[in-house]
Order: C-alpha cells, then structure tokens, then sequence
C-alpha cells in the first residue's frame, strides 16, 4: 500500500470511529426539542441515548466473531452503510419509538466502527510505533464526544433537531466508498469459532428487559403493572442463566471466567461506576441548562466545549505517566476526586449560575473522566494473562456502557421521585398564613392588576405564576439530588481500591478496543 493510500485509510477510520462517537452525545442537549416535536415525555425520549447504549452493548462482545466469519472488510462496510441508512431513517422518524427503534439498529451498525477502526489503525503502524497509533487513535476517541454536544446545539438550534442525524449520510457514504477502494483483509485471520447464540439470546433478553424496568416503572407504578413485573422476573431468570451458561460452555460470548482476577473484577465495577458518572452527567447538565436555565442549545453545547478540550490533554498526561511507572492506582483516585468534587459543587448551584461557572465546574468532570479512562483499562487486564488480556478489556468496556444506560434509567427514576417530595414540601409552605408566600402572592397580584386584570383574575394568575415556581424549584433541587447521589457512589466504591494487589512492574500495552 502506498503511502498516501495508507494516510488515507488512517484518516477513514478515524473518523468513522469519530462519528460513531460524536452520536453517543450529539443528541444529549436536542432532548428537549426531540420532546416537544415528537409529543413525548422526557424519560422516553431519553430512550434515544439508551437504546443507543444497549445496541452497542449487545455488539460488542460479538464483533470479534462477526469480522472472522464475514470478514473484517466486508462487515466493516456493511456496518458503515447499516450505520448511515439509520441516521437517515433517524431523522425521518415520526413518532418517539420509531426514532427509538432505528437509534438501536444505528447503534448496532456503530458498534464495529469503533473497535475494528483501531484493528485497523494498529495494523497500518509498525510494532515500534503502536504508540503513536494509540495516541491517534485516543485523541479520536475524544474528539467525537467533545464537538458531539456543541454540535448538536448549533445544528438543533438554527436548523432542526433531525440534521444531528442527517450530517451523517455525506461522511457515511465517503468512509463506505473509501473503505471500499482502500480496506484489505488482515494479514493473519483468525479461526472462526463457534458463536454462542444462547449466550447472546439470554445477555440482549436480560439487559433489554432489565432496561425497560429500570426506564418505566417509575412511570407504570412499578409492580403494580403486569408487564413490568413479567420483565422483572425475565431479567432475573435471563441474567443468572446468562452467568451460568457462560460459565460452563468453552466458547462463551463473553468470557466470564476472567473475572476469577479480582484485579479485573475492581476493575470493572469502578468502570460501571465511572460509566454511570460518564453518561448521566452528560445526560442531565444539558437538560438543566435548557429546561430549567433558560440556556438555547447552542449555549448548552459550548457548556462542554472547555472541559473536553482540557480532557484531550488529560488523556495523553494519563498515558505517559502509566508508560514512565506511575501506578494506575494513583491516577484513579485523582480521577475519582475529581469527578466528586464536580458531583458536590453541581448539587449546590441554583438558578443564578451563570454558563461561565457551569463550564468550570464541568472541567473538572472532564478531567476526572478523562484520568479514569486509560488507567482503568490498564488496571483491569494488568492481572491477566496475555491470551485473556482481549476478552478483559472487551469486558471491561461493556460494563462502562452498562453503567451508562443503567445510570440514565435510575437517574430518570430517581429525579421523578425526588421531584414529587419536593413538590409536596415547597406546597406545605403555601398557605395563607405563610409570611414568604403572602409577600410574593401579593406582590404578584398587585403588578398584575397594574396590567389591567381585575382582582378576581388577577389572584388566579398569581397562583398559577406560583404553581409554575413550585414546578421549577422542585425540579432543580431533584437534579442537585442527583449529582450529589452520582458523587457519593463513587466515594462509596473507592475504597475498592484498597482491595487491588501491587501490580507487577511490567505493565501491559494499554487497551483501548473494545474486544
């Protein structure tokens, strides 16, 4: 391959794997719009970002098989054309769950574009220069959720909330025909084995049916609904069958017997919990900003401009002080204390903060993520054995993207419940007698009647005026909940650390793929 052919193939997987990754967060601050035009509730709609997440949970563990039975260049396309198709259909959807059905095939054809893109990329570099390609490849991967947001909110706010979808089509088909002409197969091809449909069946049945309970049943009461039930007692039976067959087939869809490391098995809980700190943050600051500040979209977006940026350098300070000796430990707890302090300063703010504090605190959110990114990799596969080194990376990836999508549905459910108790004591403080609620009611009154509204309606708007404070004010002080909750799981899972034995001194190549 010459080497412009090869400049140009380098080029092509990045920024596949880019615009993979500007989708799992391009959508975050257009919820709101989504919404509005589509007539749905906020907990549905945020169904776009899980069912998103689940797809790409659901495929990764099977990609690795998928690119050695249909052959890496013929399922990277396919994936590419799968991927573009739906961000077409995406934008053309008419209702919340037609858009929620193609976001899943969307997410299922970008599954592959993340993780075959750095097969490739490691391919076109020699061994002496993986580094380099890690460092690439790294940056990409930041990239994409970096302008993901302050793209989004350009694009939602002067044109409509379907071009985040449609940008997709040129840049999809100039990777499919440029992969067309440019991807070859690998040189060495792995043996194809056989997949393990059962393991599949039970892992997509468990989380599918998990997810759905997690989503709707704040809104269907819980167990006082009969299919929120039945998906409860599916998820059960489908996930300890899942642990079970996984455990005694030799070829399992994901191979849960690395978890004997307990190295690895810290590992992956810290990487849920990081997942969960991930996604939620990024799912919950826009909506704050746009429904509760009064910010546009494209406000929202640049929020996140500064912090990702900051978390590029970040990345690259994480990487070269694991390759210089420095333990991941270390670099966790930075990372960890980081992400709390932004947990504890979000869950003080009120309605006067101004987008320049919100953007500081959320550099320290970035950073936070970005120190856990690289060293909780390093940390899990660090007690295993080479040839398990893949499978507890893919592992390890998957629970990040478990945390996330477990994380939005609880955050939903969460915020819901704490809204109601908050409602309920904001009102017990409306009452005639109250000093603060009679001050404010008659202020109201009085400025309306100078509007021209007689007595009568004057009071009738002074309350609904009243009504729409309480509604907002308890809105607010749920999501504050939430951001300290987000902050206390992770002060209560880092003393986990605590459990991790000394590494050896020779560390692993870090893993970014996720198989």
């Amino acid at each position: 391959m010459s080497q412009l052919k090869r400049q140009l193939l380098i080029l092509t997987v990045i920024a596949a794997a880019v615009m993979e990754l500007i989708d799992t967060s391009i959508v975050n601050v257009a919820l709101s719009h989504m919404s509005g035009n589509l007539g749905a509730t906020l907990e549905d709609t945020s169904w776009v970002i899980t069912s998103y997440a689940i797809a790409n949970v659901i495929i990764i563990p099977i990609t690795s098989f998928l690119t050695t039975k249909l052959g890496r260049r013929n399922y990277y396309i396919g994936s590419i054309i799968v991927f573009t198709v739906c961000s077409f259909m995406c934008g053309n959807a008419g209702n919340i769950w037609e858009l929620v059905t193609f976001r899943f095939i969307q997410g299922l054809g970008g599954g592959a574009l993340l993780s075959v893109s750095q097969a490739v990329m490691f391919e076109l570099f020699p061994e002496e220069k993986r580094g380099v390609a890690s460092a690439l490849f790294g940056i990409g991967v930041f990239v994409g959720p970096t302008i993901g947001p302050t793209l989004g909110g350009v694009i939602t706010e002067n044109y409509s909330w379907p071009w985040i979808f449609y940008i997709n089509i040129p840049l999809g088909i100039a990777a499919a025909v440029s992969c067309y002409f440019l991807l070859t197969e690998p040189k060495v091809k792995a043996a194809v084995s056989k997949v393990d449909w059962t393991g599949i069946f039970l892992l997509s049945a468990g989380i599918g049916t998990l997810q759905t309970v997690l989503e709707r049943g704040q809104t269907e009461d819980w167990f006082a609904t009969g299919y929120i039930t039945a998906f409860t007692v599916i998820a059960i039976i489908s996930l300890v069958a899942f642990v079970l067959w996984e455990l005694k087939i030799n070829n399992p869809v994901v191979n849960l017997r690395v978890l004997k490391s307990r190295t690895l098995s810290i590992a992956a809980v810290l990487t849920f919990v990081t997942g969960i700190g991930l996604f939620t943050s990024v799912f919950m600051t826009p909506v704050v900003a746009q429904r509760l500040l009064n910010f546009t979209p494209t406000e929202t977006g640049l929020l996140l401009l500064p912090g990702a940026i900051t978390a590029i350098f970040a990345l690259m300070l994480s990487g070269t002080l694991l390759q210089k000796g420095l333990s991941p430990i270390v670099i966790i707890i930075t990372g960890f204390a980081l992400f709390m302090y932004f947990s504890w300063r979000m869950g003080q703010i009120n309605f006067e903060v101004s987008s320049s504090q919100l953007s500081f605190l959320l550099i320290f959110r970035a950073l936070g993520i970005a120190l856990l990114t690289v060293p909780l990799t390093a940390l899990a596969v660090s007690g295993l054995p080479a040839k398990d080194m893949p499978q507890g990376a893919a592992l390890n990836n998957m629970m990040r993207q478990l945390g996330g999508s477990f994380g939005i549905s609880i955050v939903n459910t969460y915020t819901a419940r704490r809204t109601a108790l908050h409602r309920v004591d904001l009102i017990s403080h409306i009452a005639p007698g109250d000093p603060s609620f009679t001050q404010r009611f008659n202020g109201y009154v009085a400025y309306l009647q100078q509007k021209g509204f007689d007595i009568s309606i004057a009071k009738q708007k002074a309350m609904a005026l009243i009504e729409t404070q309480v509604v907002k004010q308890s809105s607010m002080l749920s999501y504050l909940d939430a951001y300290m909750l987000i902050g206390l799981l992770f002060a209560a899972t880092l003393p986990l650390l605590l459990l991790v034995k000394k590494p050896a001194q020779k560390r692993p190549a870090v893993v970014l793929s996720d198989h």
